[in-house]
């Protein structure tokens, strides 16, 4: 009988390239890895990895092994999650995956009211780029997560993941409240492209997004500082270093010295969407956590609401939470 967990490691490998990046991904040492997987060799009857220089690579038969098994291991997760939706009980662990903004205005405050209604649940959060969470929950390191996508900025999400929208957000010019544009009701790129722009690194969805938003300029955006947190966009453009593009999501107070005015054609618009993988759709405490997430999602101020700009967005209510039918 070829044990599933040897089989898991099979597949880590074959997904990651080499038994150090496997364990890497599966919390693993090296040893264990190769460990399973010569008990999985035993079970097979064959070689399932070769000498490849200083590295390995799946032979014939691995590579077989790997694929087929695949599809063994999502039906065994689709069955786990069919008995225990059966039992109807919302218990075991959640592995959820997110961006920081989404941390902050959506998942964190709605965790706590979901553990004390289900007390056998447990949620482990973990922050993630969007490419990266979709790598997790493809590869089964997560179970749920939420990721956004800027406009047509393209984010390449595997068949066997489902996703179900949640939120729609909006980003606004931060700037000083003695910049030249401070007492605009709204910007356009047109108006933008003299200045210097406080933005996440190259290859980012944002920094991708900041780049489109100018295309109909003719020129590309003149990027003085490189920052991953907004916290510290907010904090630069405060000094007077530049400007910054941040989502109202998760956004708290602004300095007082700052103004956060709406940008149009476009208007920076993100969508939020909650991916897992479509094994687990039976699962009733990943529909609990979902059901949560989306019902906090829907309780965001509308794209087309301005109300947050300049002070502090609504919060997210998180009474009456159900779980996603």
């Amino acid at each position: 009988m070829i044990d599933v967990i040897a089989l898991a490691s099979l597949r880590a490998v074959a997904e990651h390239g080499s038994v150090v990046a496997a364990a890497d991904a599966l919390a693993l040492t090296p040893s264990a890895v190769s460990q399973q997987i010569k008990r999985l060799e035993r079970q097979a009857g064959t070689p399932l990895l070769e000498r490849a220089g200083r590295g390995v690579v799946l032979t014939g038969p691995g590579r077989h092994l790997a694929e087929e098994g695949g599809r063994v291991l999502a039906d065994l997760e689709a069955l786990e999650a069919s008995v225990r939706r059966g039992t109807g009980r919302v218990a075991g662990t959640v592995r959820l995956v997110a961006f920081s903004t989404a941390v902050r205005g959506i998942v964190a405050p709605v965790v706590r009211s979901l553990l004390d209604r289900h007390p056998e649940l447990r949620i482990r959060i973990s922050e993630r780029e969007p490419w990266d969470a979709v790598d997790d929950l493809a590869g089964g390191r997560a179970d749920l997560g939420l990721v956004h996508r800027w406009g047509e900025v393209p984010l390449a999400v595997p068949d066997h993941l489902a996703v179900t929208p949640v939120a729609a957000d909006v980003a606004d010019v931060v700037l000083r409240r003695d910049h030249r544009l401070a007492g605009r009701a709204s910007v356009s790129p047109h108006d933008l492209v003299d200045e210097w722009w406080i933005s996440t690194p190259p290859g980012t969805i944002c920094r991708q997004w900041l780049g489109r938003m100018h295309d109909g300029t003719g020129r590309p955006p003149r990027v003085a500082h490189e920052s991953w947190e907004f916290a510290s966009h907010l904090a630069l453009a405060a000094a007077g270093l530049g400007i910054a593009l941040v989502p109202r999501l998760g956004r708290g107070p602004l300095d007082p010295d700052l103004r956060a005015v709406p940008v149009t054609d476009p208007v920076p618009t993100r969508t939020i969407d909650a991916l897992h993988r479509r094994s687990m759709g039976g699962s009733p405490a990943l529909g609990a956590v979902l059901g949560a997430l989306v019902e906090a999602g829907a309780a965001q101020p509308s794209i087309a609401d301005s109300s947050g700009v300049g002070s502090t967005p609504p919060t997210v209510a998180t009474t009456s939470l159900t779980a996603a039918r």
